[in-house]
C-alpha cells in the first residue's frame, strides 16, 4: 500500500468519523446529555487534526490524533459498559447528564416508542425533565441504540488509529533523507568558501 493510498484511507476514515460524530452530537444535544456533548466536541477537534495531519503531511498532528483515538476508544468502551449496567454502572443514573436528569433522546423518541407518563407530574425539582413510567413498542431500546453508536465509534477509531500509524510511519521513513535545498541547516554547497588571504 503506497503513501497516497494510505493517505486517502485515513482521509476517508476522518470524514466518516466527522459524519458519525456530528450525527451523534445532534442527538446528544436533543437529549441534553452534557458529558457526551463535551467529549464529542473534543473528538471533532482531534479528528480535524487527523485530517489535516494526513492532508498536509504533518506527523505531529497524526501522533496527536492517534493518542486521542486511544482515549476515544476508552470513552466508548465506558459508554458501552454504562448502557449495559456493567458492575456499579447504572444507565438510569445522572452520570452522563451531569445531574440534570436528562436521558438519551432515543428513550422516548426511538422508532415506534410509545411512552407512558405518570398521571401525577409533581416533581421536587421543576427543572428536571419528567421521565416516562414505561416505554412500549420500541423497535430498539434506547440503550441498544447508544451501544451501537459507541461500537461504530470504536470501529472507526481503530481504523483511524491503524491508518494514522501506517501513514505516520511512511512520513517518518521519508523524513530520513535530509533535503539540503529546502532544509533548515546550510549545506556545504551553499556555504561561501573564501580562500585565506595571507598578508
Amino acid at each position: 500500500m503506497g503513501s497516497c493510498s494510505r493517505r486517502h484511507f485515513l482521509l476517508s476514515i476522518c470524514v466518516l468519523q466527522l459524519l458519525f460524530i456530528i450525527e451523534r452530537q445532534v442527538f446528544d444535544f436533543l437529549g441534553y446529555m452534557w458529558a457526551p456533548i463535551l467529549v464529542n466536541f473534543f473528538h471533532i477537534i482531534f479528528v480535524i487534526f487527523g485530517f489535516f495531519g494526513a492532508y498536509q503531511y504533518r506527523p505531529k498532528y497524526l501522533v496527536t490524533y492517534s493518542l486521542w483515538n486511544l482515549l476515544w476508544i476508552g470513552w466508548n468502551v465506558f459508554l458501552i459498559c454504562f448502557y449495559l449496567n456493567v458492575g456499579l454502572l447504572d444507565r438510569d443514573s445522572d452520570l452522563l447528564n451531569l445531574g440534570t436528569g436528562s436521558v438519551s433522546w432515543f428513550e422516548v423518541n426511538g422508532y415506534g416508542c410509545k411512552p407512558t407518563y405518570p398521571m401525577n407530574i409533581t416533581s421536587e425539582d421543576p427543572y428536571r425533565p419528567v421521565r416516562p413510567e414505561r416505554v412500549d413498542g420500541c423497535l430498539l431500546d434506547y440503550h441498544i441504540v447508544e451501544i451501537t453508536h459507541s461500537g461504530v465509534q470504536c470501529a472507526l477509531a481503530l481504523l483511524g488509529l491503524f491508518g494514522a500509524i501506517c501513514l505516520g510511519h511512511t512520513y517518518l521513513d521519508e523524513d530520513d533523507s535530509f533535503d539540503f535545498m529546502g532544509g533548515d541547516a546550510k549545506s556545504p554547497q551553499h556555504t561561501a568558501v573564501h580562500p585565506i588571504q595571507q598578508k
